[in-house]
């Protein structure tokens, strides 16, 4: 009877051990792998197609930048090529501290962490029907939205500059 406790009690250490092994590789590997938690975002007051309004201390504190000349950015060749439409919402002042600010274009919305010197991508949330892809590197970040030949994209660029941001639609 001894001697099968003990086999019982040797089986469940190692079965035990073996588990614990094992999920600490596999939970090293798949915290890797898991986005961050979504972020709150400020809920514009004018509903969902208002245009975010810069606050009253980024106004107040520094005088109006001129904007700056944008060349179009290098994109594959579509048939048809999309005409840029005007900026969304004005961009984030340097040293105004930036801020969430939101991007309704034809295919979804795009809601980016403007800072000063870079900007980070919060959400990007197709619409019906239609379909995202994002691109992010050191110097811009793009989100394109699709819907059969349809492409709407938003850019947002900050290389040696305040980050920009541009709206394509079709």
């Amino acid at each position: 009877m001894r001697r099968g406790l003990a086999h019982a009690g040797a089986w469940a250490a190692a079965t035990g051990t073996a588990v614990a092994l094992s999920w600490l590789g596999v939970h090293a590997v798949l915290a890797g792998t898991v986005y961050d938690p979504p972020r709150a975002l400020p809920v514009p007051a004018g509903g969902p197609g208002a245009q975010p309004v810069p606050s009253v201390s980024a106004v107040a504190s520094a005088p109006p930048a001129p904007r700056p000349s944008v060349s179009a950015p290098a994109r594959p060749s579509p048939s048809v090529p999309p005409a840029p439409s005007t900026p969304a919402a004005p961009s984030a002042t340097p040293g105004s501290g930036g801020g969430v600010r939101g991007y309704q274009v034809t295919g979804g919305r795009v809601a980016l962490d403007m800072g000063a010197s870079s900007a980070t991508l919060v959400s990007a949330t197709p619409e019906p029907g239609w379909s995202m892809r994002v691109w992010k590197q050191p110097g811009w970040i793009r989100v394109d939205f699709t819907s059969g030949n349809r492409t709407s994209s938003v850019f947002c660029t900050w290389n040696g500059h305040p980050p920009t941001v541009q709206t394509y639609g079709s």
